[in-house]
Formats: structure tokens, sequence, C-alpha cells
């Protein structure tokens, strides 16, 4: 007789366990399983037939996979959370008895693992479990990166502990540190949820998003016990990559910390790098100097080999300059562009001849922050760039290479307040209510480049210094474009002019669109004034009486052509012959006809992609429609940005007309 199968112990059942099923297997509380599946990377999977998985009449919501809760039975934090539990439950027993003093000391020894106290837990082999490479860790970074600068800007409360909050601004200042000493940012962008930072380190591109210093409210919807599990495993996974970093460039790590400067809001300057690569170069260039020699036979044997290489690339380079020689001296200096091979490919990035390095964009200058800019991106951004020497107003925090507005090395003054038109009675010997400022209103140091901070984000994300008279203070700046977005052929580019970009048919529509507007606006406000005349009528002078007649002359002439008009097409009904046309605009006949060229010319390329559609099978004629839609979408977006600029630009150059 065959064996009689029991539900849900063999097929897909078997695959899968429910959530409270898992937690009875663990004998673990709910928000224990939940930390212990976030940092395991444990998470609900969706079975495809939840009717067969289920072994109950009730529908589960949330099943995981078998093996990954038979995975996490063998979890050592398994027994820590145990032993957790048992400490509470003696807590609780004391201050049930009433013995106060007795719950006083297992509360006190909680802090102490030597004395059977709370047992404390490190998350150390979870993050070397989850990331067996360091390239694997990196790769990871984004999100970890985004909710530690976010937790980082957080206040203060009973969800969020302050020390929480430090240790979190204290990590991603060793991360910024970091970044400025092996200048690896590349990209950044100012956008409404905050900056969005790019790095590159190790061959891997990190994108992380900081938000902007305002004071964040902390509202009640938000279920800070969950983040905050994800911020004890990023804490940690941070602390290991920061660790993996600086050694990498022979830095100490942790970094020197001077608490009082953080006191005073210096941030990076509070900390003090150390190691191979900021102290101590002579001792270890005297180190590699001191090395062994090599055996001279052998080097001597080397040496020969080398020769007979060395002659060998001598004569190739004889014979491959005379032939450069033949082909000219025109493109000696020239160098390759690299052009899509098919008509309609992507632009390929093209080599300059700019030498310098990105790392080194703001070596040679001194930056001055005014105390309305926002210091903490721009220190970062600057530092990161090659600047050395940044200054700030004294309000801002300690940390600064100058206090000194007149300072005399500062070469460029970023400001983000617009021109103030000062008083007649103002000497400008005031001081603020803020802070003593050296100079008065509008007043400028000679010599000194005054910016926007817009400047530094462009110049950074182009790899070269922008004009500086774009960015002065008042001045409409340029548009601040995403860096991140990548170029596609054919679709819209604001940094290309607009007629170079649209269409012949949308062009004729835009120039029909704006000339019809103007004509009805003009009627309306010719009928507005003729009431208005009408309603304060008031005689006619001598200029208005002679403009009466000539309008009147005007309309007489109107009607005899539309007498005559009428006149010509009786005598064509009669006659059987055809009506004359008049004169027509020759510059409205050229549109007419190109509209007309391009209607035949569409109908005729709709009749060739039907007569190919029909050689289709049906299963590539639905890819090809599909296809279609994809493109007649993306056009649609483009068309639709392309009328929005065109508005604009159109307001733009009314605006200058009346001005």
């Amino acid at each position: 007789m065959p064996r009689i199968k029991k539900k849900g112990q063999a097929g897909a059942a078997k695959n899968y366990v429910t959530r409270n099923q898992a937690i009875r297997k663990l004998q673990i509380s709910l928000p224990d399983f939940r930390k212990l599946c976030i940092w395991k990377g444990i998470y609900p999977r969706e079975p495809r037939s939840r009717k067969k998985v289920s072994k109950s009449s009730t529908s589960s919501t949330t099943f995981y996979f078998a093996k990954d809760i038979q995975y996490l039975l063998h979890e050592p934090l398994l027994q820590k959370f145990r032993d957790q539990k048992s400490l509470e439950k003696k807590i609780s027993r004391a201050l049930g008895r009433g013995d106060v003093t007795d719950a006083a000391r297992l509360e006190k020894n909680s802090g102490q693992p030597e004395k059977t106290g709370k047992p404390r837990y490190t998350l150390d082999h979870v993050v070397r479990e989850r990331y067996p490479t360091f390239v694997d860790a990196l790769r990871d970074l984004d999100d970890c990166l985004s909710m530690l600068f976010l937790f980082a800007n957080l206040p203060s409360t009973s969800m969020v502990p302050a020390k929480m909050i430090a240790r979190c601004e204290r990590l991603c200042l060793e991360f910024q540190h970091y970044l400025i000493m092996s200048q690896s940012v590349t990209k950044s962008f100012l956008s409404i949820k905050g900056i969005y930072y790019q790095a590159n380190i190790q061959g891997e591109d990190i994108l992380w998003l900081v938000p902007y210093r305002f004071n964040q409210r902390v509202v009640g919807d938000v279920d800070f016990r969950i983040m905050g599990t994800f911020i004890e495993f990023y804490m940690t996974l941070l602390g290991f990559i920061n660790f993996r970093l600086y050694t990498s460039v022979g830095l100490k790590y942790p970094p020197k910390f001077d608490k009082s400067k953080d006191e005073n809001a210096a941030e990076l300057g509070a900390f003090t790098l150390e190691g191979k690569t900021l102290v101590g170069a002579e001792e270890q260039k005297q180190l590699e100097d001191s090395e062994h020699k090599p055996d001279p036979k052998t080097q001597a044997a080397v040496n020969k080999v080398l020769k007979k290489l060395k002659s060998k690339d001598s004569e190739d380079e004889s014979i491959s300059a005379t032939d450069d020689q033949t082909d000219g001296d025109d493109n000696s200096g020239a160098i390759d562009k690299f052009e899509p091979v098919v008509s309609g490919g992507d632009v390929l990035p093209q080599p300059s001849n700019a030498g310098n390095a990105p790392g080194s964009l703001f070596s040679n200058f001194t930056f001055y922050l005014s105390r309305e800019t926002p210091r903490q991106p721009l220190e970062f951004l600057l530092k990161a760039f090659g600047c050395k020497r940044v200054g700030w107003d004294a309000v801002l925090g300690d940390g600064a290479f100058t206090t000194n507005e007149l300072d005399p090395a500062i070469t460029h003054h970023i400001v983000d307040r617009p021109p103030i038109q000062a008083t007649a009675g103002e000497d400008g010997e005031g001081e603020d209510n803020q802070t003593s400022q050296k100079l008065a209103t509008n007043m400028r140091v000679p010599g000194r480049t005054y910016i926007q901070p817009q400047w530094v984000w462009d110049c950074v994300n182009d790899g070269e210094l922008k004009e500086a008279h774009l960015y002065a203070p008042g001045a409409s700046l340029p548009p601040h474009l995403s860096p991140f977005v990548t170029q596609v052929q054919g679709a819209y580019d604001p940094t290309i002019p607009l007629e170079e970009q649209e269409p012949e048919e949308e062009a004729l529509e835009a120039e029909s669109d704006g000339e019809q507007p103007d004509e009805t606006v003009e009627g309306m406000d010719v009928a507005d004034s003729d009431n208005e005349e009408d309603d304060e009528f008031g005689g006619f002078s001598a200029d208005e009486e002679e403009e009466e007649e000539e309008e009147e002359n005007g309309d007489d002439e109107a009607e005899n052509d539309d007498a005559d008009e009428r006149q010509k097409e009786l005598e064509a009904e009669l006659t059987g012959g055809k009506v004359k046309s008049q004169a027509v605009n020759g510059k409205a006949k050229a549109k007419e006809e190109a509209r007309k060229a391009l209607s035949k010319k569409a109908r005729e390329e709709a009749e060739e992609l039907d007569r190919a559609k029909g050689m289709l099978s049906k299963k590539k004629r639905k890819l090809y429609e599909q296809m279609v839609y994809t493109n007649n979408k993306k056009s649609a977006e483009d068309q639709k940005l392309r009328a929005k600029r065109r508005k604009f630009e159109k307001e733009k150059a009314k605006g200058k007309a009346k001005a």
C-alpha cells in the first residue's frame, strides 16, 4: 500500500513557511525577528500560488523560504537575543516582588557583560558574511550613505538618540575626508530633494543624497524602529569601509578628533589626518632608498636585453616618423575625434587638450564664503577639487582659513544675496546685528571675483572653470542641468538651440500659432479701445478727424473689392469658367506649399511602412508596434519640453523689447 501524502509536506508548501511559523521555530519575538532578517538580508517571498503554499484555511500574507529560516537557526545573535530577553524578565520579576535594589543592580550591570549583565552584540560577522569582498561592500554603499547623511541631520528625539546622530555625523565626515584626500568626487547636482554626489572609488561609481541643512520636523507616521535597525547595520558597514579606505592610502584610522573644535561647528576641521602620506614622508623615502641592490651579473644581462629592445624601437620610430611626414604637417597637433559609424548613433565623449586633472580644478584659488551661503557642501566640494584655502564668516563656525573679509589672499568671493540699493544716508560704517561686516552695502574689493554658489557646481560637472560674469551677483543664472542624464541622439537637449532640434512640421505649426494669437489679441485690444472711446467720448480733434476719414476710405475700398469679387463669381457661373484668384502673400504661400510637401512626404512614408509591416510575422509586428508606441511617447514628451522652451523664449524676448 503506498504511503499516504500529508498536506504541506511536499511540493511548493514545503519550500515556504509563514512568518508566525518562523517566529515559533526561532523562539524569538517579532521585533527581534525583523532585526535579524534586516541584518542578514532575508526578505519575504511571494509564491506562485498562495493556495498551494498556505497550510491553513486562513490566507497568510507573509512567506519566507524555509531554507532561509533554517539558515537563521545557527545565527550567534539568536543566543544574544535570548539572553537579553531573560535579563529583562529578571528585572521585571524583581520589580514585581518590590525588590528595587535587585532590579537596580541588574540594570547597573547591564553595561558590563563580564558581570552577567545585558549581553552586547556586534554586527562585524554579519558584514563579513554579506560582503565577502570589498567591491561587494562598495556596490551596496549608496543606500548606506544616504541613510547615514539623513540621520546625521535629524534632531534628537526619544526614537532617534543623540549618540546615534553623533556617530552618523562622525562616520560621514570621516568618509568625506577620504574623498577629499583621494579626490574621488566626480559629479554633484542640486535638486529639490537635496544634493546628489557621485564618487568613483576603486572603479565603482557611488551615488548618494545629502539633505539640505533645514530644521527637520520628525513626524509620527514614520517607524523609526525599522530605520534604526538599518542604521545600526549601516554604521558598522561604513566603519569597515572607512577603515579599509584609510589604510589603502596609508592613513591611520580613526583620525584624530578634536572635541572642542567640533563643539564650535568646525565639522571637517575637527579631524586631523595622520599617516605616511602626510606625516613622516621623508622617513618613508629614506627607507625606500635604502633597499637592497640587485645582483650585478643579473643586472648586466637585463641591460643587454634592454639595449636590443631600444634599438628596435628607435628603428620603428624612424620609419613611422617618415610616414607621418608624408601625410602632412597640418594634423601634427590635432587630437583624434570619435564619431559614430552609423548616422543617428549616440554621441561619444571626445578627448580634450586640457591636461589639468579635475582634482586640481580650484587648487590655485582662495575662496571666501559669505554667511548666507551653504558652508558645508561648498567647503566639501572646493576641498575635494584641490582648494586648500577656504575661509568664511565667523558666524558659520570654526575651522576657516580666514575669517577676515578683507584678506588680500582671497581670489573668489561666493555670495548668494541680490544687490541691495543703499539709502542715501548710509555711510557703511555701522555693524550688523549678527557679525561685524567690514564692507558697506554693495561694496566690492578690487581684484576679487564675485560669484554665486552655482558656479562651483557647474565647474565641477563640466570639469572646467566657467565664465565668472555669467554667475555674477544679481545675474540670471544659466540652467543647472543634471550631469547624471545621458543625452541620446534625437532626444531633447536643452543645451542645443531650439531651431536645430525641432522638426519641420513643428516649426511651421509654431510659426502659425505664434501669428494667430497676436492678431486676435490685437483685435480684442482694438475692440476694447473702441468701447472705451464710445464711453468717454468728448469730441474729435483735427488729427482724429483725418484718421477717421482715412479709415472710412479704407472701408469703402474693402467693400468695393468684395463687390468686385462677387461680380466675378456671378460672371464665372454664367459663362462656366473659373474664378481668377487674387494675389496671395508670398510668405503665406511658401508656408502652405511647405506644409503640403511635408504632409505628402508623411503619407508616402506611412504607405511604405504599411507595406513593410505586411511582410512581418505577427510576433514581430507586435514587437514593432510596441517600439513605435514607446518612441511616440518619448517624442511627445520632447515636444512638450520644446513647447515650454519656445513659450519661455518668447516671453523673454517680449520682456527685453519692453525694457
